[in-house]
């Protein structure tokens, strides 16, 4: 092969494959200068030290590194984080309030003893605000009701709620609380 970086396979990339990027995550701004090919999973682990997100299928199947981008949930293993930059990012970490009152959902998932293991929690927890946030918007699923009024808030019955998280595997089995635990801050 003819390449001009023949025989460079361990040094860094050129500067030419990385961009100044800013995020900001869980409220506060970051830029950082990335790699174009870094994911925004690796990005907030290995970068920004924040290990709730989990590196699980690393194919977007499973829904462990599930996080909030503009609201709305990602599989952050499938995020290239340079184009995320300006965007707002939120982790497992960033759902408490100032004075760290816990999220409603956090809130549950320890009532209702919604998880097992622990793995797949944070996941399952961003995914389950998300919901409650595409839900309130009037995002149908798959369940809706055909007949739903577009653009109203969609109620979650337990169907709703099965559904929409069922991009999130849970190993261990804790689906019955999980759903208890978004029942109950619906």
């Amino acid at each position: 092969m003819d390449s001009q970086y023949e025989g460079t396979a361990h040094a860094s990339p050129p500067e030419a494959t990385r961009s100044r990027t800013t995020l900001r995550v869980n409220g506060a701004p970051h830029t950082l200068t990335v790699d174009h090919r870094r994911v925004l999973l690796d990005l907030l682990r290995e970068d920004l030290g924040l290990a709730g997100a989990k590196k699980g299928c690393d194919h977007g199947q499973c829904g462990a590194c599930t996080v909030l981008v503009d609201g709305r949930r990602v599989n952050s293993c499938l995020q290239l984080a340079v184009a995320l930059d300006g965007c707002d990012v939120t982790t497992v970490e960033g759902l408490a309030g100032d004075g760290g009152d816990l999220h409603p959902v956090q809130r549950a998932f320890l009532e209702r003893d919604a998880f097992q293991c622990g793995y797949c929690t944070p996941g399952q927890i961003c995914s389950a605000v998300g919901v409650l946030a595409e839900a309130a918007a009037g995002h149908p699923s798959h369940v809706t009701a055909p007949g739903a009024p577009c653009g109203e808030p969609v109620p979650l019955d337990r169907e709703e709620i099965r559904e929409r998280l069922s991009g999130n595997l849970c190993r261990c089995g804790a689906y019955p609380r999980i759903a208890d635990a978004v029942e109950d801050v619906v």
